[in-house]
This record gives structure tokens, sequence and C-alpha cells, in this order.
């Protein structure tokens, strides 16, 4: 039961006139959701929000942690470099490169790096350990007056268990010298449970020059209290190193001078770590509730790339080094209540969040076999923010709701740049006005309409930035980048066992953020549009098996006239995702998922485009009794020949006389099989 729910039906008594809200008794006890999903009707505010619990989570193979966001319907997650770096996300229309426009959070800690070394919205979930996610709460569009930053296309916001039902012990072992070993429990302490995990990963994958990951997640967390009144405390440390194959041009592999599975550059690759600490407060009762969190963040990153090879310097070659030191703190405070208006049932919400980034610093360096040469740009940054929302939910009628919010942005930026000419600071702020209306439901089925104002940040570095390193003109980007969606949808579950919903969506934005390969920047681009459809299906056949399946088709076009094209390179436009998952059938549980990456243009007019990929991952597993099982996960299984991701540009390889327009490309890898054994004590 959720919210929602459990509010309409103690609203429902004053639809009977029953006095005042302030006499009814409700209850908040918090009930244990059995299913996979909790997207019943009256869950959410929107046809595109949801909720994916961990039943799921833990019955599905995911090759890399960043894929545990496929299971947002419609989105895609792929790689074009090692396994220590941030994924590449697609959703609604969006290449959303490594997270721009799309908001991630773990429980309250923003995972998205603003004013980044390699990319803004940055999102790398390697410190993420799959198996302690309780849940997974979905968002899509500017709707939600709770959601800043980034969230344009959507949010997810995991949320991670206080306390297991029994220790884990699992080894995997698999191709690719594949290793894996986690331990994690949870024990009584003093009036809580204390919660702890390591999990030890390492890899090299099929590439020529071996990965060599070793990567180490360790975690702490100490709980206390029920559901009305309740406190976590949670340290997490992560560290990464990696050597990287990056994508290759397409040239060279028709050729036959680079493999598929090649590097141009064999000492691409990064090192990467980040330490938190947490602390959550929260209360709850018949009148309403109230949240305390603030969090604390340590992170590193150097990351090693050479897309253009030896365009820009034809002896030592185009190797990059980004560069970063990051301190990251904020709090977040919310209180809710419940009241009336003209005798009408209603909750509100009042909310700020504030956050606050030092960069010492961040940097881009011109390297040689990851050597420095010479110094890009160097900066010292220091970017701080604070958003306050309020957001009213009103029961006009037992089959009509609406929630209207409204948001303030502002923002403060201080950049001291090794470029003299792009030191300076900034401010600015944004107002996003939003409204949901949600009327049933009739016949287990419920209508919504939603839209929003939304924003994302752009680059400190960007905002004070009138000199470009290599001595040319810029002129400053704008700090907030204001975004417009609206959405009409319906959710049913008039067939007993199938939740099904279908939205129809268009976001605009005033700015693209566009990747550039040569610079390993960002860069503003023109304002566009995006309109889509999504329809998602999830059916209870019995109490051992689930289907899926997700399709959503997108359009993203430049709104302005450029006799270069319309097109939005990398958009993406045609996503399917089937799936089967088996969870209780005698001793054995397993699953199938089938995934379809459509087609997208490369280029603005459209006259070169990347082929669709379709991938298929099986799982089968075995419980020996109730502490010891195998699985057996196999990814690829068809060993499909294709790309995780393709890009267009110009760059020159060694004995080129001069720069070549290509596809670069990075495979996906090939078939390979992962075998866990796990014991529950």
């Amino acid at each position: 039961m959720t919210k929602y729910s459990k509010i309409a039906m103690a609203m429902a008594g004053l639809f009977a006139s029953v006095p005042t809200l302030a006499n009814e008794s409700i209850d908040l006890e918090e009930i244990q959701v059995r299913a996979h999903y909790d997207n019943a009707v009256g869950s959410s505010d929107a046809a595109s929000e949801g909720k994916v619990n961990a039943s799921l989570i833990k019955n599905r193979p995911i090759a890399r942690i960043g894929e545990i966001l496929e299971f947002v319907p419609g989105m895609i997650v792929t790689q074009h470099s090692g396994s220590g770096k941030a994924n590449q996300f697609y959703l609604r229309g969006f290449n959303l490169d490594h997270g721009t426009d799309f908001a991630t959070y773990v429980d309250e800690m923003p995972v998205n790096m603003r004013t980044h070394a390699h990319g803004q919205g940055y999102t790398d979930l390697n410190f993420l350990i799959p198996e302690l996610v309780s849940h997974l709460h979905y968002k899509k569009g500017p709707y939600s007056a709770e959601e800043g930053d980034f969230s344009s296309a959507g949010v997810a916001r995991m949320h991670l268990v206080n306390r297991l039902p029994q220790g884990i012990a699992s080894l995997t072992v698999g191709s690719y010298d594949y290793q894996r070993l986690l331990l994690a429990n949870s024990i009584a302490l003093g009036q809580g449970h204390l919660l702890y995990a390591l999990d030890v990963n390492h890899y090299d994958g099929p590439w020529q020059v071996a990965e060599g990951v070793k990567k180490y997640n360790g975690l702490l967390r100490y709980s206390e209290g029920d559901a009305h009144d309740s406190m976590t405390l949670t340290a997490m440390a992560y560290h990464n190193q990696w050597t990287s194959t990056d994508q290759i041009p397409l040239r060279a592999v028709h050729s036959g001078q680079l493999g598929r599975f090649d590097a141009v550059d064999p000492t691409d690759g990064g090192d990467s770590s980040r330490y938190s600490l947490s602390l959550t407060r929260q209360h709850r009762d018949q009148q309403g509730g109230w949240q305390v969190s603030a969090y604390a963040v340590r992170s590193t990153l150097d990351l090693y790339s050479n897309f253009t090879y030896f365009l820009n310097d034809p002896v030592n070659g185009d190797q990059i080094d980004q560069s970063e030191k990051r301190t990251m703190l904020g709090v977040n405070l919310n209180k809710s209540w419940f009241g009336e208006l003209a005798g009408l049932p209603m909750e509100n919400k009042l909310g700020l969040q504030t956050r606050y980034d030092k960069l010492s610093p961040v940097a881009l360096y011109h390297t040689a076999q990851t050597k420095r040469l010479s110094v890009s740009r160097a900066d010292k940054v220091e970017e701080s923010s604070a958003g306050l929302y309020a957001e009213n939910t009103l029961w006009w009628h037992e089959k009509l709701r609406t929630v209207a919010g409204l948001r303030y942005d502002r923002y403060q930026f201080d950049v001291k740049s090794s470029i003299n000419d792009n030191s300076g600071n900034t401010s600015d702020g944004i107002t996003s006005p939003k409204l949901s209306v949600i009327f049933g439901p009739w016949a287990s089925t419920e209508f919504f309409y939603n839209i929003g104002k939304g924003f994302h940040s752009n680059d400190a570095r960007g905002t004070t930035q009138t000199r470009l390193s290599n001595g040319g003109v810029a002129s400053p980007v704008t700090p907030l980048v204001s975004t417009r969606g609206s959405e009409v949808g319906v959710r049913t579950e008039w067939i007993p066992g199938l939740q099904s919903s279908l939205a129809l969506w268009q976001l605009d934005i005033d700015s693209e953020l566009l990747f550039v390969g040569d610079a390993g920047e960002t860069e503003p681009s023109r304002a566009s549009r995006r309109y889509g459809v999504e329809w998602n299906n999830h059916y209870v056949v019995n109490d051992w098996l689930l289907l899926d399946m997700d399709v959503a088709f997108s359009k993203a076009r430049f709104r302005d006239n450029d006799p270069a094209g319309q097109y939005i390179p990398g958009a993406i436009n045609k996503v399917a995702s089937l799936g089967a998952t088996v969870t209780n059938w005698g001793n054995w549980f397993g699953s199938m998922q089938l995934r379809y990456f459509g087609p997208r243009a490369l280029i603005e007019d459209n006259s070169v485009r990347s082929n669709a990929t379709f991938l298929t991952y099986a799982r089968i597993g075995y419980r020996y009794n109730q502490r010891t099982s195998l699985t057996l996960d196999v990814f690829n299984l068809f060993d499909r020949k294709a790309s995780d991701i393709d890009y267009y540009y110009e760059s020159q390889l060694k004995g080129e006389a001069a720069p070549v327009n290509d596809i670069h490309f990075h495979p996906v890898e090939p078939r390979a099989a992962r075998l866990t054994l796990t014991y529950q004590f």
C-alpha cells in the first residue's frame, strides 16, 4: 500500500461527511511490498512514474552496475570506455552522455557531478552494491517540485536496505577473468542494527589490452527506529583502477589495422575514488512528517582518454588526462502536513535542498602514455546552490486530485582559472512551476495530465569563460538552462495481474549539450524539441512467473533552421525490452531479458547513422537448500556483433596524411558467462 492509497482511504470518510481531517486516524505504518513492482493505481502522480523492488533487482542479471538504471522503462545503459568510467545513458530522445538531464540519487545523496572533469552531470554508479538496494523509485519529466537540477528527462532514487534478513557470502567467477567476492550482513547493535558489506571485483574483459579492473567497495550503515521515527548513518568507500579500450575508428577495423577489441592508445584508463558519510533522520505521525538529511562526499578522478589519436599532436598523440579532486556537501530538509481547504482534504509539503561543490582543482592535461606534457587549463571552482520548493496535493473529489508545485533554485559560481581571462564569478536563479492532475480510478484505471518547467545547470567554467585554451575567443554560457515538458497518460489494472501504462510526452530544452571528442568537453548548442510515446506492461502470470514488455518511441530535433540539419546526433528513437522472470519454480529460478536499441542519426543531416543493437541476457539458478544457491548468468547470449555506442567525428591515425571523418565505435562484449555461488548465513 502506498502513501496515496493510504491517504485516499483515510480521506474517503471525509467525502462521506466526516467533519475534519484532524479527527481522522491515518495508518502510516510501513507495509512490506512483496511484489516486484509497487506501481498500483493510486501510487503515483504520472503514468511514467514507478517503483521497482529488490525482489526483481536481485532476480535479473546485470553485466555492469550502471545497468541497474535499465529497470527504468525506456532507459538504455551503454559504455564506450573501461568499466571504471561512468556509463553512457539514453532515455526519451536523449543521448544523456554520462548523466546530463537525468538525475540519480542513492538515498538522499546526489550522484550527478556538476562542473565535472569529463562531462556535466557525470553519473558513476560503480560505488553501489546492487544487493543492498531495497527499491528504485523513478520519475520522468519535469513535473515534481522535489526534483531540480539534471532531472528534466527523469530521475532515479535508489534506496538502500537498513538490514538483511540473512548474511550474504558470494563468489562469482566468469569469462575473461571476471572475479567478484561479496560479504554482507547486519547485526543488532545498541537500539538498532549495523549493516556491513565488502565487495571486491577484478575483470580483464575481452580486450586485447586487459582492463585489469581492481575495484573495492565497502559500506557501514547504522540504523534505528521504526516507521514513525528513524535514523540512518551511512559510510561508503570506493576505489577503482583500470585500463580502458575507448571507441576505435571503423576504417581501421575494415582495413585490418585493428581488431574489434583492439585499442589505438593502450595506455588509456583511469583511477577513481569516492568516500561518503550521510545521515538521515525522519519522523511521521497522523499530522504529517519531516525529514532531515546531510551528506559529505570526497571524490577523485584521473581519466586518461585519446579520442582523436594524432590529430592535434602528430608526435606525442592526443591523449588527455581529465583530473579532479572534489568535496561535496549538502543538507536537505522537508516537512509535510495534512489539512483542509474549504472542506477538501489536502497534503502540503515544503522543502529546502542545499549543495556545495569545491574542486581544487578540476583540470585538463595533455599527456602521453599517462605522463603530463602540458596544462590545457586548471581551475579551482566553488559552486553552491539552494533550492526551495512547495507542493500541494488537493483531493477535489474521491476521483480527482491535483498536485501543484513551485520551485526556485539559486546558484553561485566562483572560478579561479589558470587562464586569467576565464576567472570570475556569476550567479543565476530560476523558477519552475509544476502541475499534475489525476483522474480516477474507474474500473481500476487512472488518467494523468502533467506539465512543468525544469532546468539543468551548465559547467561553472563555461559561465565565466571568455577565452579558449587554444587562445580563441569564447562567450560565457547560460548558467541555468530552462526546459519545459508535458505529458498525458493512463495506467490500468483492469486485467487481473497486469499493470499497464501509456504515456504521450513532449520536452523542449533551450540549449543542448554536445560532446566534443577532440577537447574532451561539452559545449552548449541549439534549442531542441523531443516528443514520444511509452507503453509499459508488467504481467504477474502466477506466483512464480512475471512477464515484462516496455516499448518507447521518440523523435528529437533541433528547433531552429540550420543548413547543418535538424537531427540531434546520438538521440535515441526506438527502445524495446522483453523479459520473463521465474522466481520460485520448485528449486529453480531464472530470467531472460531481450533489449533492442534502435538506430540513431550520428550527424545533424542524418547522412550517417548507427546500426541497431539487439542483446539478450539469461539467468538460470538452483537453490540447494534455504542457504545455498548456484546461479549462471550469460550475457550477449547469441553472441551478437554490434556496437555498444557509435560516434561520428574527425580523427587521425598514425601514418595518415590528413584527418578523416569516420564512425568511431565501442563493440558490445562477446558472449560471456558468470557463475555465482551464494551462501546465506
